[in-house]
């Protein structure tokens, strides 16, 4: 019996949480499932000051992702929580860490204050 490939699934939450504004993926993320958090993180970006990203439940994501999350740095205040090793990983090799606010949690990502 063959099983047919799984279409790859991607959730998207979005919530207000302090004076920021929560986007949080599950799943994987690749240029096949990033469409939905694209374009929540992009309208997002065009009326909120501060963006975060909750990538805590994120395992893996690739070059696609790092692309979307410097250009929504570009447009706003992003801030990435609970990133994951993989997404660590690819964003220490590229340089993107420096770039980029990174947080151990979401908590601690919300409570911030805004630079």
């Amino acid at each position: 019996m063959s099983s047919s490939p799984r279409s790859p699934v991607l959730l998207v939450h979005q919530y207000a949480r302090n004076e920021s504004w929560v986007v949080a993926a599950e799943g994987e993320l690749d240029a096949e499932t990033l469409a939905p958090l694209k374009q929540a993180l992009e309208e997002a970006a065009a009326i909120r000051e501060i963006v975060v990203f909750d990538a805590s439940a994120v395992p893996f994501a690739d070059s696609s992702t790092l692309n979307l999350l410097l250009q929504i740095h570009r447009r706003t205040t992003l801030r990435i929580a609970g990133a994951q090793p993989q997404l660590l990983r690819v964003l220490e090799i590229t340089g993107a860490d420096m770039a980029l606010a990174l947080f151990p949690n979401l908590t601690d990502a919300c409570k911030a204050p805004a630079s």
